[in-house]
């Protein structure tokens, strides 16, 4: 009997093993097949996603996706998997994760309304906002003394929408150009071919903190938007939802989302730069409010 038992809880479990290898599906069941995961990087979103000096990525993001795909490894019985990098700017990315080319993109992408009528984000891990990048020189202190200049603002981001909202709300005149990612409209700023650079605020200084002519920019003027960031991955895919929300529920509670924060934001950068930005309080609310304890 005893024999009989044991012979029946084997092929039991055996079957339960068989059906929840058959019910992976999405995400989980592409990475359990090739055993690997595709991140999306950007090249010059600092200190978020960006390259060393070696030309490797590195950055916040670019860690809290390396936490997803630990979470991932356990999910899946400790599989080894394979990390694939592909790079992606601020217009490719959301095709890229719908079309499965990346499977989670680790960047500076904002979390909004519209957005997630197409792609699926983790919990908020920054708050930016839109501000300007100007000349030292420049007698540009607010998106009022914009009226009739040129702007640069980078394809596929909210900040041209900003822009073009609060001109056509105060009837600024502004003539928007636009850069194929943050470097490039950051160059058409120093080529003089805008008057302004708008983007995140946070990119801004880590832009102006690893350029080595930075010092003769500086950042003004109010927020003209509200943008909170979150890891982009594929919509209507709740098993590896789930897996992205361990990831970030584990981090929190054991403080290593305050202790990545730091190592970014407050500390020496592998490249050399120190952007010294202490945590906001929103971004201390919203960290309590994923776990993070008091």
């Amino acid at each position: 009997m005893s024999a009989l038992f044991t012979a029946a809880l084997i092929v039991a479990l055996l079957v339960v093993g068989s059906v929840d290898a058959q019910e992976l599906t999405g995400t989980l069941k592409k990475i359990k097949d090739s055993k690997a995961i595709t991140l999306g990087y950007r090249e010059s979103s600092i200190p978020f996603s960006y390259l060393d000096r070696p030309g490797d990525p590195i950055g916040y993001s670019i860690d809290l996706c390396n936490a997803v795909v630990d979470e991932t490894s356990k999910e899946l019985g400790g599989l080894e998997i394979a990390v694939k990098y592909k790079k992606v700017t601020a217009e490719t990315r959301i095709p890229a994760v719908r079309s499965g080319e990346i499977d989670l993109e680790c960047g500076s992408t904002t979390a909004n309304f519209e957005r997630k009528k197409e792609v699926a984000f983790s919990p908020i891990f920054f708050v930016a906002g839109t501000k300007l990048l100007v000349p030292r020189s420049s007698d540009i202190t607010s998106y009022r003394d914009l009226r009739d200049k040129t702007v640069v603002v980078t394809a596929g981001t909210t900040n041209e929408a900003a822009v073009r909202a609060i001109s056509e709300r105060q009837k600024l005149g502004i003539t928007l150009v636009i850069g194929k990612d943050h470097a490039e409209s950051f160059a058409m700023l120093r080529q003089g071919k805008a008057d302004a650079f708008a983007t995140d605020d946070v990119l801004l200084y880590g832009l102006v903190a690893t350029d080595k002519s930075g010092d003769q920019y500086h950042v003004v003027g109010e927020y003209l938007s509200y943008d909170p960031y979150g890891l982009m991955y594929r919509k209507d895919d709740p098993d590896f939802a789930a897996v992205v929300d361990r990831a970030f529920s584990r981090l929190a509670q054991s403080r290593e989302l305050v202790q990545l924060y730091n190592k970014w934001f407050q500390q020496r950068l592998p490249t050399g730069e120190r952007l010294d930005l202490p945590m906001s309080p929103q971004l201390e609310e919203i960290f309590r409010v994923e776990g993070v304890p008091e």
